[in-house]
């Protein structure tokens, strides 16, 4: 490993990205909590957690994400999990003083010009995103802190039809878990994605069969963020 950081825990240590980094690239000093032995809603949870493992890295990953219609349905477990949950995690990480990486999402910009970069205007453009953005906020108050804008699903991509005229960056959890590792010491915003394509050209990849859908109705056309922070310190 390339970081300073010595014990690493991932919130939602029971979660599809959790699963990817125990079979990928993380191996030891690596801690995967489940909702028992922290619960992101109560902190005495959390810190009792950090203590006891010494812990000096906390990735906070458990969200509700999917579906999204969820997060329109269920407006207070979605502010829950994503904007409470979060902003316990912000209190317990600045009194103890360690590193929170946060997972956001790319989905906080407003999507109609594409090209986006870390300190362009957002305009969440659904509720989930707005809960993730309801996040962000509290992150940024504690500066040994490193947001990541994300645009990624698990493979194979699940769904049965992709988009052809939705332009973003996704990528495959396993391609993250492998760039992790060189973000974990920055600090600030960084957009996290791979190469800018329809979500069809992406899908079509790992997934034969999926079927062509237009998604102007459903979605914003232009999500792709760009990537030249994150490039740069890959390189690094």
């Amino acid at each position: 490993m390339n970081y300073k950081i010595k014990n690493i825990a991932i919130t939602g240590g029971e979660g599809r990205f959790a699963n990817v980094l125990k079979n990928n690239l993380f191996k030891e000093n690596i801690y995967f909590p489940n909702k028992k032995q922290l619960n992101i809603l109560k902190l005495n949870s959390i810190e009792n957690y950090i203590v006891k493992n010494k812990i000096n890295c906390l990735i906070h990953a458990a969200a509700i994400s999917r579906p999204m219609s969820l997060h329109d349905k269920y407006i207070s477990k979605s502010i829950d999990a994503n904007i409470i949950g979060t902003c316990n995690v912000v209190k317990i990480c600045e009194k103890l003083g360690i590193k929170l990486v946060y997972f956001s999402t790319g989905y906080v910009y407003e999507g109609v010009k594409g090209n986006y970069k870390e300190d362009d205007p957002i305009k969440p453009i659904n509720n989930y995103a707005w809960s993730k953005l309801g996040g962000e906020c509290a992150v940024m108050m504690y500066k040994n802190s490193l947001i990541l804008r994300l645009i990624m699903c698990e493979r194979p991509f699940i769904h049965k039809k992709a988009f052809t005229d939705v332009i973003t960056n996704f990528m495959f959890h396993d391609e993250f878990a492998k760039i992790l590792p060189k973000l974990l010491n920055q600090n600030g915003i960084i957009n996290v994605g791979g190469k800018k394509q329809s979500v069809y050209n992406f899908a079509k990849k790992n997934n034969k069969n999926v079927k062509k859908i237009k998604g102007k109705n459903f979605f914003p056309l232009k999500i792709w963020m760009n990537l030249t922070k994150l490039k740069k310190l890959i390189k690094n």
